[in-house]
């Protein structure tokens, strides 16, 4: 049988649809993960044909499995994911065991955000940045410093969802940021960079044979809690034409200096004065509702698509059609146990609402955002123009409630 191997996935979002994507396209679908809760939730997963356990830390391990599925007369196809930090290890894997049609030294670099800073270092859309080990004294640091001005961000290489991301104020939430990543993740560098203040955007992109094709630019709004979370994605129907070229052309040259041939990545960019900063750069699309956002706003299944590159068939990046939408997302202000969830008939109902998603399920504990993964809710909504599309979009995200049950009051 014809056969995609998917390392990871979660249990909704893009890295879900990517399995539902490859079944639609006749393939037999496998999952190897390390995260044994996801074989006990089995009968949740019918787009996975088979589920495997496997350490996906150890390359033999993995390499063993694949040809023990070779012997047992599966077709290996691609082998794929649309999890960090598992996209370079599937493309290697993808590389050894089916063809080499991706890029993957650029993959490896967009992967790990000190070679992507290191990549750029002489770049003008990479922000002011140091690296350092994290065990120098104060002396020191402040030494390494003395051209940077507060506020600073503090980041693991490896960071993801805005976990391990820090924005400092002063010397002492940066001795206690830095210590903290270094206890945490011992022997890993700490990044230093300048703090970049204005509008955010995502855009996703496709390349082949070395084209850059972009296929949507997302306004994000950032929301501060304890950490910078994304609780808002506009997809944009028009720009500034002096913008939208800026970006093009960032987005170009900064894929270039990759030299990626063929992939997917998207790229979150910061305009500061007019001018595009690189906050990070992933080999993927992005996770959450980002396939469905784009399906909704332009027709294309990214991930669907995606997936033929892997599978060497030319990607079909037309827009069907041009809508506006808005995506919210919800969060909480307390921490607690979950009772129960309403609200949610109420917002599908809404005008405009595409979709409503709910994540976590009753008896779990929530708490306020550190992370993108502690955000609990979605709503997609569209409408005859971005701004009621948005309206729209946060007007049914408001019908849906979380009851807590105190965690002071169940413990």
């Amino acid at each position: 049988m014809r056969t995609i191997i998917f390392l990871h996935t979660m249990k909704s979002g893009s890295s879900r649809e990517a399995i539902r994507a490859a079944e639609k396209l006749g393939y037999f679908t496998v999952l190897f993960t390390d995260n044994e809760k996801l074989l006990t939730q089995r009968t949740e997963f019918p787009d996975v044909h088979q589920m495997t356990l496997v350490d996906l830390s150890n390359m033999e391990e993995l390499r063993n499995r694949i040809k023990k599925s070779q012997s047992q007369g599966l077709i290996i196809d691609a082998i794929v994911s649309f999890v960090d930090p598992y996209v370079y290890l599937a493309t290697k894997l993808h590389g050894e065991f089916c063809n080499n049609r991706l890029s993957i030294e650029a993959i490896r670099a967009m992967e790990d955000k000190i070679l992507t800073r290191e990549k750029l270092k002489d770049s003008p859309y990479t922000p002011k940045f140091i690296k350092i080990n994290g065990r120098e004294s104060k002396e020191s640091l402040t030494s390494l410093l003395k051209d940077y001005s507060y506020p600073l961000m503090v980041k693991s290489p490896y960071s993801t969802g805005s976990k391990d991301v820090i924005k400092v104020e002063n010397d002492k939430q940066l001795f206690n940021s830095v210590n903290m990543l270094t206890n945490k993740y011992p022997d890993v560098p700490v990044l230093i960079e300048e703090y970049l203040d204005g509008p955010q955007f995502l855009v996703e992109t496709v390349v082949l044979d070395g084209k850059v094709h972009i296929i949507a630019i997302i306004e994000q709004e950032i929301t501060q809690f304890k950490r910078f979370i994304i609780t808002g994605y506009n997809v944009l129907k028009k720009m500034d034409k002096t913008l939208l070229q800026n970006m093009k052309q960032a987005v170009e040259r900064i894929i270039q200096s990759f030299e990626m041939k063929t992939g997917t990545c998207h790229l979150e960019i910061r305009v500061v004065r007019g001018q595009c900063k690189l906050v990070e750069i992933n080999p993927r699309i992005s996770g959450g509702a980002m396939n469905r956002m784009i399906d909704i706003a332009y027709g294309i299944n990214l991930v669907e698509e995606t997936l033929k590159l892997s599978l060497g068939t030319p990607p079909n990046l037309t827009r069907k059609w041009v809508k506006p939408v808005f995506t919210q997302y919800v969060t909480i202000s307390t921490s607690g146990i979950l009772e129960r969830v309403t609200g949610k008939k109420r917002a599908s109902r809404s005008p405009g609402v595409q979709e409503v998603y709910i994540k976590p399920r009753k008896g779990k504990l929530l708490s306020p955002p550190k992370t993108m993964g502690q955000r609990y809710a979605y709503v997609i909504a569209t409408g005859d123009s971005s701004e009621q599309a948005k309206e729209n979009a946060k007007t049914a995200a408001k019908e849906i409630q979380f009851h807590l049950i105190p965690v002071s009051l169940h413990e």
